[in-house]
Parts: structure tokens; sequence; C-alpha cells
């Protein structure tokens, strides 16, 4: 069976700038790990792409943090354009329905790291309106909001007020990265459901960029998602397909539903895939597998498509006061 695919993380805008952040390079045919003729095989095809703000690792003489972050979104709103015959810009889960219904893939804006952002109500209600929907608080670094998964270290004030405007504006906030402690203060003071993009279950593969099985729960029960990763180093040794499904399963023991998994693939932002898993072309290899061990294909099709857009819908609402 064939199914569409909601990629709720992936960092392809990195290999559209390149080394230097000079150019911007074909999202529609490239040997990257996602590119839209290869996800043109999917009935349906929703793709998140992170724009990538962190100070951890070096950047060219003269690209800020910020100036990197702009040609990311740059070069992403560019190759949109250049590819409107397929792909438009969803600012909301109806949005993704809509391209769908009219044959049209979807990418959608997601803010990863913030480090060279902090927090600044103008700039993140200026983001909003650009099209971000989803952002994480940090990535491996410590930073004004928050400590991460590698530093540890709760949310700052700065990093509260970060998620209650965020949520306010209606945009999701993303826990991947974030500490143990950061991760425990979000769930404190959340009002809307949460989502780990790209995170798998810490049962399986103890590194701490991974949920704990209490994590997984916590964000189920605020209506949240986590989007299953395929990096190699968060899934275990020597991983295959199966690799991936176990993971998958784990978090369905947990939950007791099928509403809370997605895919968070983390395609291009990765060194080593599972075996069986090349790029994007071969998510079919993942939910025939899935099949075989015993999913319906509505389960399927719901980690695959419907729990993804089902979270942004429900986040999606601005608040007035939380």
């Amino acid at each position: 069976m064939n199914f569409p695919v909601f990629d709720l993380h992936c960092d392809t805008a990195l290999k559209l700038v390149g080394d230097q952040y000079d150019r911007i390079n074909s999202l529609r045919e490239n040997t990257y790990h996602i590119d839209l003729e290869r996800a043109k095989a999917f009935p349906g095809f929703a793709q998140c792409f992170a724009c990538f703000t962190t100070d951890l690792y070096e950047l060219p003489a003269n690209i800020s943090v910020a100036g990197a972050f702009e040609r990311l979104l740059a070069a992403i709103l560019t190759e949109v354009e250049r590819n409107s015959d397929v792909i438009r810009l969803a600012y909301s889960a109806q949005d993704v329905k809509d391209h769908y219904a009219q044959g049209f893939m979807s990418a959608v804006l997601t803010i990863e790291g913030t480090a060279g952002i902090a927090f600044n109500p103008e700039l993140l209600a200026d983001l909003y309106s650009i099209g971000f929907r989803i952002s994480t608080l940090g990535h491996n670094e410590k930073n004004p909001l928050t400590g991460s998964c590698l530093t540890g270290g709760g949310l700052t004030e700065e990093g509260r007020a970060y998620v209650k405007e965020a949520q306010r504006l209606g945009m999701v906030i993303d826990v991947s990265h974030i500490s143990d402690e950061g991760f425990w203060d979000i769930i404190e003071i959340t009002q809307r459901p949460i989502i780990a993009s790209h995170s798998n279950s810490r049962a399986l593969c103890d590194c701490p960029r991974n949920l704990t099985d209490e994590m997984y729960a916590a964000i189920c029960k605020t209506g949240g998602t986590a989007g299953i990763n395929l990096y190699s180093e968060f899934l275990g040794e020597n991983p295959t397909v199966d690799t991936v499904c176990d993971h998958i399963f784990h978090f369905l023991d947990i939950a007791g539903n099928d509403q809370h998994i997605s895919l968070g693939s983390d395609f291009d932002g990765m060194e080593s895939l599972p075996e069986g898993i090349a790029g994007v072309q071969d998510y079919p290899r993942l939910a025939e597998r899935l099949l075989e061990r015993g999913l319906t294909g509505q389960t399927v099709e719901n980690i695959f498509w419907n729990n993804a857009i089902g979270v942004i819908e429900r986040c999606s609402t601005p608040v007035q006061e939380i």
C-alpha cells in the first residue's frame, strides 16, 4: 500500500544552501535524502523544513547565526516558489488538507534551535506571520531559553515566556533536543499539545536525544505526537527497518492507541540511516513492514499522515491568555 507521508522534521534546507550558505540547490531533483521527484510517488506529501539556528557549529566568517537563519528561510521559500506546480507553502492543517485534495505537496516552516533568536515577542509574531508553525527551544547547546539534552538545565524565565507566547500565537512547541529538566518544565506550563518532532524511545536506544517512557506518556496526555527519527544513532546498533518498527511498536504499547506516533525522519541532518532506508523514497518499505508485522492500514495511515495533521490542527487556534 502507498500511503501519504507527513514528515515532521528534515534538515534539507542546509543542503540547499551548501557549506558556505551562498547558493540555492535544487529541491526538485538532487542526491540528498529528499527531493520532490521522489516524493511525487506518494499520494500526498507534506514536509516540515527546519531553519536551523545555533552558534554551536562554525559558520563561514561572513555569516552570523541570524544571517544563516535568513538564508535557510530564503532557500526554502525560493524552492517552493520555483516548484509551485507541485508544492505549496502550508500555513495550517487545513492548507495541508486542501493541497492534498488539489494534488499539491505541502511545505511547513519550522524553527530548530533559537540560539540566534532568543525571546522577542515581536520577532516571534513576525516569524509566525511568515509561516513558521513549529519551534524547538534549542538544539544541543545551552541558550537563553533552556538547557539541552547534552548540557542539562531547565527553562529560563525567557524560555517560559517563549512557550507561552508561541502557544498564544498557535505555534506548536517541539521538545526534541531539550533537556529532561526543560521537558518537564514545559509539561508543567503547556496549554496545548506538544510534539517531539524527531525523537525515538530511550528504552530501546539509551541516548539523551530520545524520550523516556514517562516523557512519551506525558506527550500523549497533552494530545501531542512523537516523530520517529531515522538516524541510526537514535535507533540502536546496526539498525534495520525492523528496528524502526520496534520503536513504533514500543510507543504503541505505551499509548494504548495509534494517535500519538508520527514520522520525523531527520533526513539530510544525519550521517547514517538504517539498513533498507536510503531516503524519502523508502518510506513505503517501512509501511510494508509495519503491515507485515500486524498493523492495520488505518494505523499506518495515522502514523504516516493523520496524526501530524491532527496535532497542528489542535494547536492552531490562538489563545488569548495562558
